[in-house]
């Protein structure tokens, strides 16, 4: 069994994997447990939005009392660290062997160690995060040829950490403004309040009022239901008009709102909505729009009723 790893501060891992990951995330969370570390477990969601939960934490984690790693799994351990990386501060991995492990911490100071559940037996996958956890930053590797790293190399090594996190994060910050490099994109005019109807849902209808990062008008008519569905960016709302429900099946809570009433809805929130008048409401999400749905219409209205029938919150 490998040794605690050495850090200055108190180590905590963040871990979580979709269907395919699950099993294997499972038998490293026990391992990790039984090293004695500090594990919070997300679960199984889409390997999207765990990762992204997972690489939101440890982006938000980098400069606290404690050290923040992640741990993430999917069928092959791509798809998830590209998630987990969309965050600052981010260095997800793909490992499929301990070398890879080793390279990963000592060259790129790895913070969030993927790996792939339908290529990696438990042993093999507790061997490689073993070595990804007691190989420190700039230590002999496999791509060293196990000596230590040159002191050019060691400045350069040192110097890359500084300017990583520097890379896109002008664009970021343009982004949040809701600036572009050409031209002042804060006055955006939409005349048009003319609604195209939302084919995959019945009821709905949405005018588009800027793309990037999405923002909307959005109306359901009165009996409407959206079935449980998720994107991959979080949304701000607000009730215009009417009268609607949110179920947050991800956070287990009912909200009921009218006019003017606000709700962030985070990213990869599973929801479903009941419309009981004729509403309407502005929407923004993060980043671009996009809508993967969890259930059948069906099956949500049976599940809607059911709910108000109970009276459940």
């Amino acid at each position: 069994m490998a040794e605690e790893a050495s850090t200055k501060r108190p180590l905590k891992i963040v871990a979580g994997a979709d269907s395919f990951g699950c099993s294997l995330k499972d038998a490293l969370v026990s391992h990790l447990r039984s090293l004695n570390i500090d594990v919070e477990d997300l679960g199984t969601s889409s390997y999207y939005s765990i990762a992204a939960d997972v690489g939101r934490r440890v982006s938000s984690s980098s400069n606290g009392a404690v050290e923040t790693r992640g741990l993430v799994a999917c069928g092959t351990g791509v798809g998830v660290a590209i998630f987990a990386n969309k965050f600052p501060g981010v260095f997800a991995a793909t490992c499929l062997n301990p070398s890879e492990a080793q390279n990963a911490r000592s060259i790129n100071n790895s913070n969030v160690l993927a790996v792939s559940g339908m290529s990696t037996a438990p042993d093999s996958a507790i061997e490689i995060l073993d070595t990804w956890l007691n190989t420190p930053f700039k230590s002999p590797c496999p791509a060293s040829d196990s000596k230590p790293w040159p002191p050019e190399i060691e400045t350069f090594l040192d110097n890359s950490i500084k300017e990583m996190p520097k890379i896109g994060a002008e664009e970021e910050k343009q982004a949040a403004l809701g600036l572009e490099e050409a031209s002042c994109t804060l006055c955006c005019l939409v005349k048009n309040r003319k609604l195209n109807p939302i084919d995959i849902i019945p009821g709905g209808s949405m005018k588009i009022l800027r793309e990037t990062p999405t923002s909307a008008i959005v109306r359901f008519k009165a009996g409407s239901v959206e079935p449980a569905h998720h994107h991959t960016f979080g949304h701000d709302l607000v009730v215009l008009e009417g009268k609607k429900s949110v179920w947050n099946l991800t956070k287990k809570a009912r909200y009921d709102l009218g006019v003017g009433d606000y709700l962030f809805t985070p990213a990869g929130d599973s929801h479903r909505v009941k419309y009981y008048e004729d509403t309407e409401f502005f929407i923004k999400w993060e980043g671009q729009w996009d809508m993967f749905f969890d259930e059948e219409l069906e099956a949500a209205h049976k599940a809607v009723a059911q709910e108000l029938e109970n009276g459940s919150n």
